[in-house]
């Protein structure tokens, strides 16, 4: 069974998303995966447009992030297309700059 993602509240909150617009860092979750509420909390800090995926409904993320070679959550895709897991502040404070 597949969902659609949820956006972060980062991204309902930023200007317009035209065609134009950056693309989104995902955030690759599931329920009651405390690192993965501390990444999303950081993202929405540092005010970065993301889109959540949770892997235990949607069919499609997990098997992206078992292609991205990880076995646990979170996982962090970036708008360039680098990724990581894990709560790293380093890692998430430069998605800001983008």
């Amino acid at each position: 069974m597949s969902t659609s993602p949820e956006f972060g509240r980062a991204w309902w909150e930023s200007s317009s998303r035209g065609a134009d617009s950056p693309a989104l860092t995902e955030l690759f979750s599931q329920p009651n995966c405390q690192p993965c509420k501390a990444v999303e909390r950081k993202l929405n800090e540092y005010s970065i447009p993301y889109v959540v995926h949770d892997i235990t409904r949607d069919e499609s993320a997990r098997e992206r992030v078992r292609a991205l070679g990880y076995t646990q959550t979170p996982v962090v895709l970036a708008s360039d297309g680098t990724s990581f897991s894990g709560l790293h502040l380093g890692k998430l404070r430069a998605l800001r700059n983008e």
